[in-house]
């Protein structure tokens, strides 16, 4: 996810955005632990997009 698609979203989507990323890395680490999971890549991204989606929140309180 761009940080100029986050830009266009209003505060509330972007709190569900989080919310839903947050679940998915949740679910991911645990597919790792069980061995369950192949695609280690995807964890990073989804890292990452959590610090676009607080970065473009915390932009906003400015």
């Amino acid at each position: 996810m761009k940080i100029s698609e986050l830009k266009n979203k209003t505060e509330k989507d972007l709190h569900q955005l989080l919310a839903d990323k947050r679940e998915s890395a949740r679910a991911f680490r645990f597919g790792i632990s069980g061995s369950r999971t192949k695609n280690v890549k995807a964890g990073r991204d989804l890292r990452k997009d959590i610090a676009r989606i607080l970065t473009t929140l915390n932009e906003g309180d400015k």
